[in-house]
């Protein structure tokens, strides 16, 4: 019994890949990732200017290498180099507020792909959604700094914790491994805030773990394999020259918006198959307008006899 639901979530999951044009929402996400991703990386250079932390901004960069396909990262380095220069702080000032906007921007397009992933009408007006992916900026940046903090902060890092809060020599040794635990842990936690505030439907955190949990662990698997693709089979600098790392980076943001809708789709078929598959929606759409009655003209205007020729 509990297999054939499981058959039948996976099988209406795929359905519903091509009935809710996913891999076209998916691409609509890449265009808005690409818009956001450098204003967003020039926000943090800003932000990160002000710690007192030497060379945390090329820590990050060197940690975003780790999951960004190898291609991209020149491409990447020399934007985030020209653009921090200390000739640029207008720059850095205007990247804050071209960062808010145009992570709001992407937001927006991800509230309705989920939107369209579960099915559900949007009944929320424009400035309510617009507010929203405010929110989610606030939200996901949080959890997705909190889990890149736990990467920068290094192996070694277990040891201080150990010697300076009274912890066991076992906190030490286990931290190498606890830290790749709690990093992706904060990642997946991010995925189902997504999930949760994004789309018009009431939802419990357990309905969102299990298509958070395949994102993130498909996004890793995702963002090794195109790694070893870029490098041992697509010559993509000869391809495409210049523009190389570029399609490199734009392929990679379009499978990752593709994994959080297909992670949403789960969801979805999940919560249809459990139950009497009812889905609640946050703002009930508005009750029918009642038609107002006709006018004393159009109450007197006769009605035609289509048998009845019209004569002149």
């Amino acid at each position: 019994m509990e297999l054939q639901r499981v058959k039948r979530v996976i099988l209406g999951t795929a359905k519903d890949i091509a009935n809710n044009h996913i891999f076209s929402f998916a691409a609509a996400l890449s265009y808005y990732f690409v818009l956001a991703f450098f204003p967003a990386l020039i926000a943090l250079a800003a932000i990160v200017a002000y710690l007192p932390i030497p060379n945390l901004f090329n820590t990050i960069i060197s940690t975003m290498a780790r999951v960004v396909p190898p291609e991209s990262m020149g491409l990447i380095r020399y934007i985030v180099s020209d653009v921090i220069s200390p000739s640029r702080g207008a720059l850095l000032s205007f990247g804050l507020v071209g960062a808010l906007w145009t992570c709001s921007s992407g937001f927006a397009e991800i509230i309705e792909a989920l939107n369209v992933a579960y099915d559900i009408p949007e009944t929320r007006s424009l400035w309510k959604t617009r507010l929203l992916a405010f929110e989610l900026i606030f939200i996901t940046g949080t959890l997705v700094t909190l889990a890149f903090a736990f990467m920068i902060v290094g192996p070694r890092f277990g040891e201080f914790l150990a010697s300076h809060l009274g912890l066991s020599r076992a906190f030490a040794i286990i931290w190498p491994v606890l830290r790749y635990v709690l990093a992706v842990s904060f990642t997946i936690i991010a995925v189902v805030q997504l999930y949760l505030v994004a789309p018009n439907l009431k939802q419990r955190f357990a309905s969102c773990l299990p298509g958070a949990v395949l994102a993130v662990v498909g996004w890793i698997l995702l963002s090794d394999g195109l790694s070893l693709y870029f490098r041992g089979f697509a010559d993509l600098n000869r391809t495409y020259g210049v523009l190389g790392g570029g399609v490199a980076l734009l392929t990679w943001l379009y499978w990752s918006g593709f994994l959080i809708l297909l992670g949403a789709e789960l969801n979805s078929e999940i919560i249809q198959q459990r139950g009497d598959g009812t889905l609640v929606l946050k703002q009930p759409p508005p009750s029918k307008v009642r038609p107002s009655p006709p006018t004393t003209a159009d109450a007197a205007q006769p009605v035609d006899d289509p048998g009845r020729a019209k004569t002149a």
